[in-house]
């Protein structure tokens, strides 16, 4: 079913969407891009890290210049000093690269055009179209207006020359925060909000952290954002919906200052996934307040959580193109992402045992000094992985879920009398157990059947079950972390609700002292496996080391993704 749903979107892709539609258009003859490469650009704010929902806005950007042959400019967005770290200018870019994308050498900080932007406010000041404002945060709100009401200012009219000395006193430092801001003269009863005289410069000391102490005016983004845009000769600014109503302004600004180029701002939904929230100061009272270990906790949406998650760069990309382009907004499942994590990793991982509650099996009628190596295809899907050898002895471990005393119904594993394929070596037939002063069992026994090489069953007989095994005179110790959702309920911070709320008090099992093959010693991040009947799990980038082996679990072999409707 979910196939289904995957050819029937690679098919739409195939035929573009509504961003390739406008772009066509322009780069038409007559069209207002004519002759010019497409120019797109990514402008992440480095106050966080980038999470799942700017993977889109990345496929998006880098993808569509791609399409046309075209460039793709890495910009930081570092216009407000307030969270802003060069600690997350790094992370975006290690988070870019391995989602497979390069801007080459167009990387760009929205910082380095600060003069320029001073400049154009001037400009907009001396044609009669901005104003120096002291009304403060408050009576900025009260002056606002409705729909019915027009806002207003005393200071609209204030004399040109008046707001020159005013904006440059401004930019020396003279005034303290919030004392005066720069407003453009557009109109007070518009009925777009953000077009009623908005607030383009304020004063804020804060340290910059590239500039340091030199300004002590920042521009707004609004104002800021089409400048760099020009500056750089963006064509198409690709932009997620809430900057739909925006755009007249960045198109007013275009169009009142001496700009070097005209960009199209192009608007698309963003993206939304239930069981998570996305918003960057969410995710840092998360991190700040230590509910996760840090950005990149395996639970957090963050490219980096998901990547020590053993999430894939295919993976991401695979959901991204299919979930498609759209001008609504939505809600996209979990499991869809978790969906096409398993479909990549089925093809890619090899298949390992590991063992995560061990209980010991002995097998009594093998002989104790006797050890035969078995080789067992690494994937079966994809033969060309070869093949590896695995030990098996008198001992193994086993999971403890795989035996039981005295059997529910339809139990097919090991109880007294009952006979199962221990995977890829020999039918064992369960004889008995050990049990503890407090009658917990601690050894399994069972008998095997050297006819039964390879799980073969030459006499024709029905064993229904197999269970994975590792050998315990051949086997590593591993730390195990099984990971769930980070939040109980699908919307954790819809409405009013506080999404601390509803935190996952079992998001995390950390399973310690658990069996693996002797091979996965020397497994390294980002290696991923299927441990057989478990799931997908990777090695921990952070943690994990030779001495002490440490596995994700990035998703279980159940696929729960269904195609509604």
């Amino acid at each position: 079913m979910a196939d289904e749903i995957k050819n029937t979107e690679n098919e739409e892709l195939m035929q573009g969407n509504f961003i390739h539609s406008f772009i066509d258009e322009d780069i038409a003859e007559g069209g207002r891009f004519e002759g010019k490469k497409v120019h797109t650009r990514f402008p992440p704010e480095p106050n966080g890290y980038l999470h799942i929902g700017h993977a889109k806005a990345i496929c998006i950007n880098f993808a569509t210049a791609e399409k046309y042959n075209g460039m793709c400019n890495l910009r930081m967005d570092d216009t407000n000093p307030t969270k802003e770290d060069v600690e997350y200018v790094d992370a975006i870019k290690e988070d870019i690269k391995w989602l497979g994308f390069d801007w080459g050498d167009r990387f760009y900080y929205a910082s380095q055009y600060f003069e320029q932007m001073y400049d154009y406010a001037v400009e907009l000041i001396k044609k009669g179209l901005a104003y120096v404002c002291e009304l403060n945060a408050e009576q900025v709100k009260e002056y606002r207006g409705d729909t019915q009401t027009p806002a207003k200012s005393p200071y609209r009219d204030r004399p040109i020359e008046e707001s020159l000395d005013l904006f440059e006193r401004m930019k020396n430092g003279e005034f303290e925060d919030g004392k005066m801001t720069l407003r453009a003269k557009i109109d007070l009863a518009s009925g777009n909000f953000n077009m009623r005289d908005p607030v383009i410069y304020r004063i804020n000391r804060l340290k910059h952290h590239r500039t340091g102490d030199k300004w002590c005016i920042y521009p707004m983004y609004d104002f800021a954002h089409p400048i760099e845009d020009a500056i750089e000769g963006i064509t198409h600014s690709l932009c997620s919906l809430e900057f739909e109503a925006h755009r007249p302004l960045y198109d007013w600004v275009i169009n009142n200052i001496s700009a070097p180029a005209k960009p199209r701002q192009i608007e698309f939904a963003r993206l939304g996934i239930n069981n998570t929230v996305m918003s960057k100061r969410k995710l840092r009272e998360l991190v700040e307040k230590s509910y996760v270990s840090g950005w990149d906790d395996p639970r957090m949406p963050t490219l980096c959580g998901l990547r020590r998650r053993g999430y894939t760069p295919k993976s991401i990309r695979s959901f991204i193109d299919q979930i498609g382009v759209s001008k609504v907004n939505s809600i996209v499942e979990y499991s869809f992402l978790e969906h096409c994590l398993r479909d990549d990793l089925n093809d890619s991982a090899d298949r390992v045992m590991c063992v995560l509650h061990p209980i010991k099996l002995v097998i009594t009628n093998y002989p104790e000094d006797k050890t035969e190596e078995f080789e067992i295809e690494n994937n079966p899907n994809h033969p060309e992985n070869g093949t590896r050898t695995v030990t098996f002895s008198r001992e193994c471990w086993i999971e403890a879920a795989d035996f039981m005393e005295e059997p529910i119904k339809k139990y097919q594993r090991l109880y007294p009398g009952n006979e199962v394929r221990l995977k890829s070596t020999y039918i064992v037939r369960c004889t008995g157990c050990k049990k503890d002063e407090d009658g917990n069992v601690v050894e399994v026994y069972a008998e095997y059947d050297p006819q039964t090489r390879g799980g073969n069953t030459p006499d024709g007989r029905k064993v229904r079950g197999t269970i994975h095994w590792v050998d315990c005179n051949n086997c590593a110790e591993a730390e195990v972390r099984l990971y769930d959702n980070l939040f109980t309920v699908p919307d954790p911070d819809v409405g009013d609700r506080n999404f601390l709320d509803y935190l996952n008090p079992n998001s995390l099992e950390v399973l310690n002292n658990c069996k693996v093959e002797k091979s996965l010693e020397t497994a390294e991040a980002p290696k991923s496996f299927q441990f057989m009947r478990l799931g997908y799990f990777c090695v921990d980038n952070k943690d994990s080391r030779p001495q002490h082996l440490v596995f994700n679990r990035s998703v279980n072999l159940k696929d729960g993704f269904k195609k509604k409707g």
